[in-house]
């Protein structure tokens, strides 16, 4: 087999090894994340709205990479379990601004174990997991952090 013939085995593929990862690191989420009683998109929401809140549903559905209507499915459910609340903007009644509730303010002191859990079913540090995320940011079109 020659050299470009190589290039086109599966396993070579950056694209495959990015979609298995990230079905992975959803599976190991699944199990630290369920005694929170949320799922990882949900999880995902919560810790942009616990950097900043209230925020409008469409600045949120922008930080996560998601279209609004992707989004507000999720933020719906969050609403239902008692963690945000949606209201109309007073500035601006075509904005829904996604707020947390006490509880979902409070639901952040019980994930500060999520990251240390999963870094510890993977097996890595913070360093190599900080390595490992900002070498997948030119995927993410997204910037390395800067710590």
């Amino acid at each position: 087999m020659t050299a470009s013939e190589d290039l086109l085995k599966l396993d070579n593929q950056l694209c495959f090894a990015l979609v298995t990862a990230a079905r992975n690191v959803v599976a190991i989420y699944r199990p630290i994340l369920e005694p929170l009683g949320l799922t990882h998109p949900q999880y995902l929401v919560m810790l942009a709205l616990w950097e900043r809140s209230p925020r409008p549903l469409n600045d949120l559905a922008a930080d996560l990479a998601l279209e609004p209507a992707t989004a507000s499915p999720l933020v719906k459910r969050l609403e239902a379990d008692g963690l945000v609340a949606r209201q109309r903007s007073a500035q601006d009644e075509r904005r829904l601004d996604i707020t947390l509730t006490e509880t979902g303010r409070a639901l952040r002191d019980r994930a500060l174990d999520v990251p240390g859990q999963v870094m510890a079913a993977v097996g890595m540090d913070l360093r190599q997991v900080a390595t490992l995320r900002d070498g997948l940011s030119a995927f993410a079109g997204r910037r390395p952090v800067q710590e």
